[in-house]
């Protein structure tokens, strides 16, 4: 009898552990998704890319030349110093400048690897916001990392969401960078 309650009472032991992780996990996933931003923002990011005629207002130039493999221009490393706007007009005065590099990774189609710091120094904001991840070009919008920031934006996290917003040859882009994060401090 006592070997039967103490299988009896194991089972259910089991049982409220399963079910406990179980309503756990689902109420965690439902946060989530329901979370909504504390701070949320959309900039304009400008690149200029220097073109061997343009070195007045090239804001950012290739160190390393494609390596010939496909015709997405893999391997090749940009380094950037681009003005942020809040419209779409590139004469508008920046809110903040975008300091980093981006890289094509893909030998099939255009992909690049973005990581950079938005610095601000405005009346609005100041410090920093530090951004990274995949830009599936071929994509209407990319989601990429806020994965830290300093000043107004101590420890912050949270989604950039690119948009080509205009893309003119292979010298200037501008893209629409919908800001949302979910932690603030």
């Amino acid at each position: 009898m006592a070997q039967i309650v103490c299988k009896y009472s194991l089972f259910v032991l089991l049982l409220v552990l399963i079910l406990q992780y179980s309503f756990s996990t689902f109420a965690h996933s439902k946060k989530l998704y329901e979370k909504k931003p504390c701070k949320r923002f959309v900039l304009y990011y400008h690149n200029i890319l220097f073109n061997g005629t343009n070195a007045a207002n090239a804001t950012s130039a290739a160190t390393t030349n494609n390596t010939g493999l496909g015709n997405f221009n893999h391997g090749m490393l940009v380094i950037f110093d681009d003005p942020i706007t809040k419209d779409n007009h590139l004469l508008s005065p920046p809110v903040a400048r975008a300091q980093g590099f981006y890289f094509y990774d893909m030998k099939t189609t255009y992909n690049a690897w973005f990581s950079y710091t938005l610095i601000f120094n405005s009346t609005e904001h100041k410090g920093t916001l530090n951004i990274m991840g995949a830009d599936m070009m071929n994509e209407e919008t990319r989601d990429l990392s806020v994965v830290g920031g300093t000043g107004d934006f101590f420890m912050a996290r949270g989604i950039a969401t690119f948009r080509t917003d205009v893309a003119q040859g292979d010298y200037y882009f501008r893209l629409e960078m919908d800001i949302k994060l979910y932690e603030c401090y």
